[in-house]
């Protein structure tokens, strides 16, 4: 393969154009990738940012990507010579991190909505509307009292 790729954007307006004259999905370790024949060069599918092959870890949705993304439809073959599965698996290093978070937060989530539920349904101290207004006008009353004595005398 070449380190030239060509991404999806300028494949499809290739495409468009008819330039693209044939298409052929390659294995490759970990994956498959296309390589497109654009005039009497064979031109990797890279991905937009790199210039590295794009893989598809499986056959059915690389030709899903053809058929959907780029109208590819036929293809010139297929070579499964350098594919193997288990080379790359692409599996996140931190995947296994995220998880534990998610489910920790999920059972603090649960535990605190069992912790209001029993507060709200279980038995404890209540206090009546009136006592809670009771105390609240007390506070007011104070409040006023002490602006009332340190007002200047007019």
């Amino acid at each position: 393969m070449t380190a030239r790729t060509i991404d999806t954007p300028n494949a499809r307006r290739l495409v468009d154009a008819a330039a693209v004259r044939g298409a052929a999905i390659v294995g490759q370790p970990g994956g498959w990738c296309v390589m497109l024949k654009i005039g009497t060069q064979e031109t990797p599918l890279g991905t937009q940012r790199t210039d590295k092959p794009r893989t598809w870890s499986s056959l059915d949705t690389c030709m899903q990507y053809l058929r959907d993304e780029l109208h590819i439809v036929r293809l010139d073959g297929i070579d499964a010579s350098n594919y193997s599965a288990a080379a790359d698996h692409r599996k996140r290093q931190d995947a296994s991190e995220r998880m534990r978070a998610a489910h920790e937060a999920a059972a603090y989530k649960d535990w605190l909505a069992g912790e209001v539920d029993a507060a709200i349904q279980g038995p404890g101290e209540s206090i009546s509307h009136a006592a809670v207004m009771a105390d609240a006008q007390a506070v007011i009353d104070k409040a006023r009292a002490k602006a009332k004595k340190t007002r200047p005398a007019k």
